[in-house]
């Protein structure tokens, strides 16, 4: 042993670091054989998770071999040590199977008593192989015979080893020495045969029995422990007359079944081996080899047949199985044998009753098979552990285990543990014991297996019940509820509470209190009688139901309290108004909402309970326009609402509750109403039919107009945009986004005199934005002589749709062509010539003015008198001191119609006979101020405007059309070019739909020939 303490620490290692993962009731523990006392093998608190405290552990099954400590459930070895080789369980064990010791202990809370139970743990100590056993041959001489003229190399058998320690342990090899003799003659050679090694003497050299007949050789064994243990025999080999064939088995292994309890010479089985030898080197005896104790006392074998008879009385719980190996030898001078393994099964028998075993567990005690139990236990408190076994296996061993009699104890499963062989049970009380009913019991317990015939067995315990105060005062019932009314006055009487102990004399004597000390401020109880009163005022808003517990406790050792649970339900009464969320309600909603849609909601809510706080809402004053719903406190409106016409409404709410008096409340609602973008902007300033007048010195940056334009939405809807949509080709003009102030950019040249017209565009920042359009007009000239004149212009404008550009003179490039052409030509020449036309045109135009004269005719009728009505029809007059209603707005899908109906015809067709006069729009540069020129003589008639501001009556009316009501009216007569139009938009502040035809039909006609034409860019 002093060998092996090196492999101590290891193994101790292995012991207290693996532990079984299963469940506590599999715990599983490693520690090596052989281990000094008090070594420890596993602590059940730290290792497992089990209470390090206040618990007691108790070794239940172990002994004597293991001990644990009390408090920490640690387990130790003790005196006697763990030898693996001769443990029961592991006596006959295979290779490679595992050696386990078991062990139970059971766990105490010392805290809450023995009356929680105690708790059993299982588990298994896996008891580890060390190199405590040396290896032995069978005999310390081993004799082998061998027939001389054996051929070289032929092999014999030599009797194994035997190690009872296993794996590592075991057998590792063995080795030979020869003397000097036979060192030629023989050799080693190890064979592996169902696991084991098997040794054998290889003839190297011709033997002659005549020279020498028998040689002493040394076999030692060694087993693979560290260290190693090594042990040796003498191996006597004889050499012997000619022997040529061993006998040999039909099988390689026998194995067979032998049922318990066999008679004696009962026939097991029978082995056979043939030899092919004749007479007597052929003739077979058997024996038994390396058999067991155990097994040379139950077998035996007929050396002649071979046959295994039962030779003493088998019993499968003493020996599961036998194994051993069964020799046949062949009866020659130099016989020859061969070996066969056995193997038998002992098959059980039904002959072992259950076993019934009875002990203490954990605290609790026996002594003479009586246990002592307190009355005061609860119900399943264990007062034994029972165990019950059958030694026998499969169904045999299979137990049903049950408690006799009526007594108030039952049997429950101590542990998870599948082993049917073993069974571990609590006995535990199925109801409270008292002393003063039944003072002790008899239980008796029946175990019966399942076999066939099925055998049984009974055992008993004496359960003697200790008195105590074991009587708890009860209340009946346990739950008190009353109902007490708010408003009451202190010291009135709210209950009594009552309780009664079974037990007797001062026991039985309660003493009554509140145990919550919050509710000992509201109420107090009579420590006698019970009697519960109030205190103060109860409120039922602050708190409407209290629960408090009360308890009888009685003049034991100890004493013994019982608890009710009081509940006191106030009532209800109508002392509080209804009361809304807010002091007043504010909501918002966007017009143009349909009726009937809700625009708020409020919440109203009465302390009180009951048709006490039931509310109905009323409005006042109920002018129809706002309806509330009762029980959803929602707003509904009777109207559609417009901003513009009224943005605020205010009324007041009623709340009444059903109380009987009802009392009541108010509060104030305001309705906001937000704006929806659902009106256009519409210009104010300045007119379509107006125009700016602009010399061509003017410097940049000077103002041109101010777009003014308004917007009766409100916020975004109503901030404007100003923008310049087309008119500015050049680039001449600017505009400022916000102010919509247009300034001159850039310095004007002489293409761009002329007439100019601006398109702006005027929008809103609603979503989705509104616009409307407005008409600038800009004439650049020296002068503006002839009004007249540029009125047409502005007239023809428009007309012209708002996709072409008037901008400046379109004949410029020509004209400036020609000058240079006419300049080369005629030189000083052409000069004087332009003085003379000048003086020529200057005198006929002083003629045609005084004699009306044009185109070199005299007309008979104004040209462009204004076109004379129907007899029958009368022109309308506005009313005086109110402004039109605002035109509707354009939109964008608007814009491309607009110029639709925008027709200004020059020439009157009806007149065939009148000459057709066609007006230059603008004049290239060098030429005479025309404008002046026409300012007597010019035909054309004046055009006179009439200012109309819009107006904000009509709802969804575009501010602003194309031509608007302020646009130009002329006066002529009934010859006059486009009188018809100039008339009908004259008198009419709202004009008709547009006609759908475009300027652009006119734009081929005859009546432009040469001085008014269209162009993509100007006019």
């Amino acid at each position: 042993m002093a060998s092996l303490r090196w492999q101590v620490p290891l193994f101790l290692a292995i012991a207290l670091l693996l532990s079984c993962e299963a469940a506590p009731t599999d715990i599983l523990y490693r520690v090596p054989e052989e281990q000094p006392p008090n070594t420890l093998i596993g602590s059940l608190a730290a290792d497992q998770g089990l209470p390090d405290s206040g618990h007691l552990y108790k070794l239940e099954v172990g002994t004597p071999y293991l001990r644990v400590d009390g408090k920490t459930g640690e387990i130790y070895t003790t005196d006697i040590p763990i030898d693996r080789e001769t443990l029961r369980d592991c006596r006959n064990l295979f290779e490679g199977d595992k050696c386990f010791l078991e062990f139970e202990v059971s766990i105490t809370d010392m805290v809450n008593g023995i009356s929680t139970g105690p708790r059993l743990i299982e588990g298994r100590i896996e008891v580890l192989d060390i190199n405590d056993n040396t290896p032995q041959f069978s005999s310390p001489i081993l004799t082998l015979s061998i027939p001389e003229n054996t051929n070289v190399g032929a092999l014999f058998a030599i009797p194994m080893a035997s190690d009872r320690d296993s794996g590592t342990n075991g057998v590792a090899e063995y080795s030979l020495s020869t003397g000097p003799d036979a060192d030629q003659l023989f050799s080693l050679q190890v064979a592996v045969d169902s696991e084991e090694k098997q040794p054998q003497l290889v003839v190297m050299g011709n033997l002659d029995r005549e020279k020498k007949d028998s040689y002493d050789l040394n076999i030692k064994v060694v087993d693979g422990g560290r260290p190693a243990r090594v042990s040796s025999a003498l191996l006597r080999v004889t050499v012997t007359d000619q022997n040529d064939n061993a006998p040999k088995f039909e099988r390689s292994h026998y194995e067979a079944e032998l049922l318990e309890n066999s008679p004696l010479g009962h026939t097991v089985l029978q082995v056979r081996a043939n030899d092919a030898d004749t007479g007597t080197n052929g003739e077979i005896d058997y024996s038994l080899h390396q058999a067991s104790d155990t097994v040379q006392r139950l077998l035996r074998i007929d050396r002649n047949t071979g046959i295994i008879y039962v030779k003493g009385l088998v019993d499968r719980e003493d020996e599961s199985f036998l194994k051993f190996f069964v020799v046949a030898k062949d009866r020659g001078p130099n016989s020859k044998s061969s070996k066969v393994l056995v193997t038998i099964n002992i098959r059980d028998q039904n002959d072992n009753a259950p076993a019934i075993e009875i002990r203490g567990i954990g605290l609790v005690t026996h002594q003479n098979g009586v246990a002592n139990i307190s009355e005061d236990m609860p119900v399943g408190t264990p007062v034994a552990l029972v165990q019950v076994s059958d030694r026998d296996e499969g169904e045999n061993a299979v137990v049903t285990c049950v408690v006799a009699g009526d007594v108030p104890f039952q049997l429950r499963p101590a542990s998870e543990s599948a082993n049917d062989r073993k069974r571990k049970y609590f006995l535990q009380t199925t109801t409270l014991l008292d002393y003063e009913r039944v003072k002790d019991y008899r239980i008796e317990i029946v175990a019966v297996d399942s076999g066939n015939p099925a055998l049984s067995s009974t055992n008993s315990l004496k359960v003697q019940v200790t008195d105590i105060n074991d009587n708890t005062p009860i209340f009946s019932p346990v739950l008190l509820e009353v109902d007490f009314a708010e408003g009451n006055q202190p010291g009135d009487k709210v209950l009594d509470v009552v309780a009664t102990d079974a037990d007797s004399g001062t026991n039985a004597e309660l003493h009554y209190s509140i145990i919550e000390s919050a509710a000992t401020r509201l109420f107090e109880i009579q420590a006698k009688t019970g009697e519960i009163r109030v205190r103060n005022l109860l409120d039922r808003e602050e708190t409407e139901r209290y629960e408090f517990r009360v308890a009888a406790a009685d003049k034991g050792v100890p004493s013994k309290t019982g608890t009710a649970t009081v509940v006191i339900n106030v009532l209800d009464r109508n002392d509080n108004d209804p009361k809304f969320m807010l002091s007043d309600y504010s909501f918002s909603v966007i017009e143009n909402m349909a009726p009937l849609n809700p625009v708020g909601v409020v919440t109203v809510t009465d302390a009180d309970k009951g048709e006490n706080a039931f509310v109905n809402l009323f409005v006042e004053p109920d002018n129809g326009k706002f309806v509330i719903q009762n029980g959803t406190g929602t707003i509904l409106s009777h109207i559609s609402f417009d901003r513009e016409k009224e943005s605020t409404y205010t009324f007041r709410l009623k709340a009444v509750d059903s109380g009987d008096p009802p009392r009541s409340s108010y509060v104030g609602v305001t309705i906001n109403v937000l704006d929806e973008n659902d009106n256009a902007p519409y210009v104010t300033k300045p007119a379509n039919s107006t125009y700016t007048f602009m010399t061509p010195i003017t410097p940049t940056e000077t103002r041109v107009e101010v777009v003014q334009a308004e917007d009766i939405d409100s916020g975004p809807n109503a901030e404007l945009v100003y923008t310049i949509t087309g008119g500015n080709p050049y680039d001449l003009f600017h505009i400022s986004p916000n102010s919509g102030e247009i300034t001159l950019a850039q310095e004007f040249t002489g293409k761009h005199n002329g007439l100019h017209r601006l398109v702006v565009k005027v929008s809103d920042k609603g979503k989705p934005p509104r616009h409307t359009t407005a008409l600038v007009h800009v004439f650049v000239n020296d002068t503006k002589s002839n009004v007249s004149f540029i009125e047409g212009l502005v007239g023809h404008s428009l007309y012209t749709p708002l996709d072409r550009d008037i901008a400046g003179d379109p004949n410029y490039a020509l004209a400036q062509r020609s000058n240079i052409l006419f300049g080369s030509l005629a030189g000083i020449a052409g000069v004087i010539l332009v003085i003379a036309a000048v003086v020529f045109i200057r005198h006929r135009l002083q003629k045609d003015t005084k004699s009306g004269y044009q185109a070199g005719k005299k007309e008979s009728k104004d040209l462009y008198a204004p076109k004379q009505g129907p007899k029958n029809g009368k022109g309308k007059k506005s009313k005086k001191g109110k402004a039109p209603k605002p035109a509707k707005p354009l939109e964008e899908d608007e814009e491309a119609s607009l110029q639709k109906g925008l027709k200004f015809n020059l020439i009157n067709e009806n007149v065939n006979d009148s000459p057709r006069i066609h007006l230059p729009l603008n004049y290239p540069p060098g030429s005479p101020d025309l404008g002046r020129h026409y300012r007597s003589n010019s035909p054309l008639p004046s055009i006179m405007l009439q200012p109309q501001s819009p107006s904000a009556s009509k709802k969804h009316q575009a501010v602003q059309d194309l031509p608007a009501t302020n646009t130009f009216v002329g006066t002529g007569d009934n010859n006059s070019t486009g009188s018809d139009q100039y008339s009908d938009y004259s008198y009419k502040a709202n004009p008709p739909k547009y006609s759908s035809k475009q300027v652009g039909e006119y734009a081929n006609t005859s009546m432009y020939q040469r001085d008014i034409y269209w162009t993509n860019r100007v006019w």
